[in-house]
């Protein structure tokens, strides 16, 4: 009996942990395919509205490197628990937001409390399997890491199309409290999270507000700074100077303080500081491009949000397939940077093959480009973790993890503030380009100016009116070009990134890890 009862409950912690783990992914894609649905149920521009994203994305930087702190201070029970019941109340206060900057506020708050879900859901997943059993433990979590991206799109675009965006936070809420129950009544304390003496641990309060305070300045100024005229603006110059500043005093400190939240020190080892800048642009490529191609393809090539969603789903299948055999071959000690310098190479070919694309692209030719970033993705995920630590001390990889986390992160936020603003400035070129080249003796122009008025009139719309609606006509026709190829320019500049940073592999080391790495890597990676 007690077997059995051992049994329902590794079951119960299994469904527990991958269920929390599902929902914090889903809830990071979801959103995507409802931004366009967001803005102008909100009455926000599109720019305003990708805070939506950002603002969860930047939470996640702050938190993430901390579990680790969080956790021990706390208990790791105690801090789980938490940390969904956050995470629920901040999901029903989202989809009860009323205005964007409220929805934007409990984004922040519901990223603080999803940024223990991955990683914490993985450490108690792995304390259910025996040592020899740990290479199931992570195949299965990471199904679950595929799964919730793929659902994500494909859900939000349902919803979308159906109700109510509020819904995509909505159906957080009894997922979440149920998750909680399940954690309060069968995940158990470890012995060193009773009589826990906070007092002996201290708390690094200077580094978490100077990085909290610096990265959020830095992202309000590459999400504002293009439609706020940059340094012409004097907030946009005061937070430049709190940016530059806080962050500095953020090194500065965590650098000379006995106890920092983030260590620093291991940055020493230039394979980490390689990997890390990889792992950034990673990052930004993967954000940045879920973030444009629902977007394009909805505003401009009059997608709906689930067939926006289902496009995406390629990507997403080939990632599940990928994974398991880049897994099997970094097991049997494949050297991690054979599959980033392949990750590297595919993220560049859907980068470029997706700026090539026109307003009339098949859904094959997305499919193809899709595929490129789906099995990219796999390519760099796992592999780039792995290859992060490759020469750092066993006391020094869990820093080394952390902060590979908070750099991918990162470059996530970056990404799609990045992209946002590039992509507003190539519509303003793009249209100017487009406009100037609109001559009124230009017989094509007059030519099509006349068939749409004609066609107006003998509708019974009077000639005056016709006219100005010909205009009209041709106005949008030349706004959704600019548009298009503003879109087309945000996926080249990813290809670009990814080029220029391809010298960084240099810093690379080139060994086979050990056994006892890969079970390190295996337990913290998320």
């Amino acid at each position: 009996m007690a077997a059995e009862r051992n049994k329902f409950i590794k079951i119960i912690i299994i469904i527990t942990t991958i269920t929390a783990a599902i929902m914090e992914l889903i809830d990071m894609s979801i959103i995507n395919v409802a931004l366009n649905n967001i803005s102008g149920t909100l009455g926000a521009t599109l720019e305003d509205a990708s805070w939506v994203v950002t603002s969860y994305a930047i939470a996640n930087v702050i938190i993430i490197p901390l579990t680790g702190f969080l956790s021990r201070y706390f208990g790791r029970k105690n801090y789980y628990l938490t940390s969904i019941i956050i995470f629920t109340i901040a999901s029903y206060m989202c989809g009860a937001s009323s205005s964007l900057w409220m929805l934007v506020f409990w984004r922040f708050v519901q990223g603080i409390g999803g940024g223990a879900l991955l990683s914490v859901s993985q450490g108690i997943l792995f304390d259910q399997f025996k040592p020899e059993e740990k290479g199931i433990a992570g195949g299965i979590f990471g199904m679950g890491i595929v799964i919730g991206p793929t659902i994500g799109p494909i859900l939000g675009g349902y919803i979308i199309d159906n109700y109510h965006w509020a819904l995509i936070f909505d159906i957080n809420i009894p997922i979440g409290i149920v998750a909680a129950l399940l954690t309060w009544k069968f995940i158990d304390r470890k012995e060193d999270e009773y009589n826990i003496d906070r007092k002996a641990i201290p708390i690094d309060y200077m580094g978490i507000l100077s990085l909290a305070i610096g990265i959020g300045a830095l992202q309000y100024i590459l999400e504002k700074g293009q439609s706020e005229d940059w340094f012409q603006t004097e907030h946009i110059r005061y937070l430049t100077a709190l940016a530059v500043v806080s962050l500095a005093f953020f090194i500065w400190w965590e650098l000379h303080t006995k106890t920092p939240a983030i260590n620093l020190r291991v940055l020493k080892n230039r394979n980490l500081v390689g990997s890390n800048v990889l792992t950034f642009v990673c990052g930004f490529g993967l954000f940045g491009s879920v973030y444009l191609f629902p977007v394009m393809v909805q505003r401009v090539m009059g997608y709906t949000p689930t067939e926006s969603g289902l496009a995406m789903v390629p990507g997403a299948l080939v990632t599940i397939f990928a994974m398991p055999f880049i897994g099997t071959a970094l097991g049997k000690g494949v050297k991690p940077i054979y599959f980033v310098i392949l990750g590297f190479t595919l993220f560049i070919l859907h980068g470029y093959t997706s700026s090539l694309a026109s307003p009339d692209a098949s859904r094959g030719w997305f499919a193809m480009t899709q595929i490129f970033r789906g099995v990219g993705t796999g390519c760099l995920t796992v592999p780039l973790l792995s290859q992060a630590v490759v020469g750092l001390k066993v006391q020094d990889m869990a820093y080394g993890i952390s902060l590979n986390n908070m750099f991918r992160q990162l470059g996530g936020a970056f990404g799609i503030a990045i992209m946002n603003t590039y992509a507003t400035n190539r519509f303003a070129t793009h249209r100017s380009d487009l406009v100037s080249n609109l001559q009124e003796n230009n017989p094509l122009l007059t030519e099509r100016i006349e068939g749409i008025s004609h066609g107006l009139i003998a509708k019974g719309v009077n000639p005056i009116a016709a006219r100005q609606a010909a205009h009209g006509v041709l106005d949008h026709a030349l706004s959704n070009q600019a548009q298009m190829q503003a879109y087309l320019d945000g996926f080249l500049l990813i290809s670009i990134f990814f080029a220029c940073t391809i010298p960084f592999m240099l810093l690379l080391k080139n060994q086979t890890m050990d056994a006892e790495t890969r079970a390190k890597i295996a337990a913290e990676a998320h």
